[in-house]
């Protein structure tokens, strides 16, 4: 992705979704599912209106969520944008048929030629694996087997393949192939499995920390475990690992008036209500609710506590909020947030440092590692 000038973005800023289904604590009503449904397309077509880079969709097969096939929602979102990339904020590895994964992900990155990535996770919900046929005690090593085969199936035009956990393959080919050659970026997200930083180190694959529930110490340490085993795996040095970050945010013109606006939807959301205060949180996570000031000095120290990073995703739409107010937000982010970011994370960032992922990008990198081998 490049800018209006032709230059690389050093980074990209999105937001993700969740895709809960939650009262507004304020006016007692409950959005249907189509409304809900149809909210994360007009968000999702807002962010790319107000200049983000990226929008990624949860799955979830529960209520009170409703982004059960992340592919469908992405793909309608593709015919209705034309930079946005278009990622998952978790895409299940763990009950997900690997080569399901791979078709999907190959017709989507087809049609929205190239805008897309995704994020590998295990979800937060345990009945979900004996839904679909796992056991939740076998997680990470469904997650480790599960994207072994994921990768094969990108890279490889005809596989062989035996496991413990799905029928063999013999002679098979996913159709249809990765765009260009090249597969989607992977992202390995994880808020508290070391075995998924490692895992993504070792692909050379992207680190998602969505560290919006828990203190910056615990993901400092996940980051930098990534860092160390990447260069340990060859893939360059611990700066050039490729890290993503959660980040929360509610504002308005005044700290004030967006603390009384948003109490009522922190106190009665269904993750994290009924628990600590709002200020609590706030002192101890990447939750933000005041000015766009306020948000953009605490997401700028992201940067003291993790290192340069690709990529910042926002949640925005969550707890029930209506859709107009987060349409409003997004503008704010947009208009007032997004572009200081840009020029304050731009300065001083050493030229060793990855650029942001992008289909381009890869494909580029790829010919050039081609032309190597060949000179």
């Amino acid at each position: 992705m490049v800018n209006q000038m032709g230059r690389v973005k050093v980074m990209q800023f999105g937001i993700f979704t969740v895709g809960d289904v939650t009262t507004d604590p304020t006016t007692g009503r409950t959005p249907s599912e189509h409304e809900r449904i149809k909210a994360m397309v007009a968000i999702a077509q807002k962010a790319e209106e107000v200049g983000l880079d990226v929008f990624a969709t949860g799955e979830h097969h529960n209520p009170p969520f409703v982004p059960s096939s992340p592919t469908t929602m992405l793909g309608y979102v593709a015919a209705r944008t034309d930079r946005l990339i278009l990622s998952t904020s978790t895409t299940l590895i763990t009950t997900n048929d690997p080569v399901k994964i791979a078709e999907d992900f190959a017709m989507l990155q087809h049609l929205a030629d190239g805008r897309v990535d995704l994020m590998m996770g295990r979800g937060n919900t345990g009945p979900v694996y004996p839904w679909f046929g796992k056991d939740i005690r076998q997680g990470i090593e469904l997650a480790v087997e599960n994207y072994a085969l994921l990768h094969k199936l990108w890279r490889e035009d005809v596989v062989d393949w035996a496991g413990r956990f799905r029928t063999p393959l013999q002679s098979f080919t996913s159709t249809p192939r990765p765009l260009d050659g090249v597969p989607p970026f992977v992202w390995h997200g994880s808020i508290r499995s070391p075995e998924i930083a490692e895992q993504a180190a070792y692909y050379g694959d992207g680190f998602f920390a969505n560290n919006i529930f828990w203190p910056k110490e615990h993901f400092k340490r996940l980051i930098e475990l990534y860092r160390d085993r990447y260069a340990h795996y060859g893939h360059g040095t611990p700066e050039q690992a490729v890290v993503g970050l959660g980040g929360q945010v509610f504002m308005r013109k005044n700290s004030q008036d967006a603390v009384r606006e948003f109490r009522p939807y922190f106190d009665n959301a269904p993750v994290y209500g009924h628990g600590p205060s709002l200020e609590e949180f706030t002192d101890q996570t990447p939750l933000t609710v005041g000015s766009p000031q306020e948000v953009i000095e605490k997401t700028l120290a992201f940067r003291e506590t993790f290192g340069d990073y690709q990529r910042q995703l926002f949640l925005m739409d969550h707890a029930g909020l209506p859709l107009k107010t987060v349409l409003e937000q997004l503008d704010i982010l947009g208009e007032e947030v997004v572009p200081v970011l840009r020029e304050e994370f731009a300065k001083g960032r050493p030229a060793q440092v990855a650029e942001a992922p992008t289909h381009q990008a890869l494909v580029a990198r790829r010919d050039a590692e081609l032309q190597e081998v060949q000179a």
